[in-house]
């Protein structure tokens, strides 16, 4: 499985603390069946996280793969960030200080839980209509989704990319984002499936249930869609299956 969604670059954002608990948290990944992590550290948060991408970031990253060699954790760690959609956005994009999955024209992008439904479709677009694919975390937890999960399917109508939280789907962000993942994969509505890991403790990045899930629910092959077949075609910069 390949993991596009996972804060586990440490001492950055809310994700992991330390490079011990960022080393765990590979580990755990590890174990659960994951072979590549994304690092998707929030990234253009309004007074929250910068995070924009720097030598610094490439450092960590340096570091952490550094440490899982000398652990003899055999998983690829590749860049990526979490882009809050706010401000200039798609500049930020073009000139390098937010960053895509893997380079490939797929952003991780996430807006206010609070946004309307009208905005976030005008900000997705903007980024097609300048060639981005954008990848939309965790739709299920927005509001106005789930006022109405027919908006479900405009979002991707307007060539956005669908990733749904293993968390949602265990009913840790509430019934109301439960019901909506549910649903997401009775319709087939989801496209990528992923962990949004913050620690080795809780909202951990094994993959290993919610495959499992998924398997017994709806088909083996429908979950190697979603965690291994189109996570991979993005950070190869291909179409995803849908």
């Amino acid at each position: 499985m390949v993991d596009i969604h996972c804060h586990i670059l440490s001492g950055i954002d809310d994700g992991a603390d330390t490079l011990r608990e960022a080393v765990e948290m590979a580990a755990l990944a590890f174990e659960g069946g994951s072979r590549a992590i994304v690092a998707t550290p929030h990234c253009n948060v309004p007074r929250m996280y910068q995070n924009f991408w720097d030598e610094g970031l490439a450092d960590r990253l340096s570091r952490l793969r550094e440490e899982l060699e000398k652990e003899g954790i055999p998983i690829k760690l590749i860049a990526g960030q979490e882009i809050f959609c706010t401000g200039d956005f798609i500049s930020l994009l073009k000139s390098g200080e937010c960053v895509t999955l893997n380079g490939s024209r797929y952003p991780l992008v996430e807006f206010g839980f609070e946004e309307p439904g009208k905005s976030v479709l005008l900000k997705l677009r903007a980024l097609v209509s300048e060639g981005y694919v954008p990848v939309v975390a965790h739709p299920e937890r927005y509001a106005f989704v789930q006022e109405k999960p027919s908006a479900l399917a405009e979002l991707r109508k307007s060539g956005a990319v669908i990733q749904l939280n293993k968390g949602s789907l265990k009913g840790h962000f509430g019934r109301a984002a439960q019901e909506i993942a549910m649903s997401m994969l009775e319709y087939g509505i989801a496209d990528v499936v992923a962990s949004d890991g913050h620690s080795p403790y809780m909202r951990t990045p094994n993959l290993s249930g919610v495959h499992e899930m998924i398997s017994e629910n709806f088909s083996t092959d429908y979950a190697d869609v979603l965690l291994t077949e189109n996570p991979k075609n993005i950070l190869a910069n291909k179409e995803i299956l849908r």
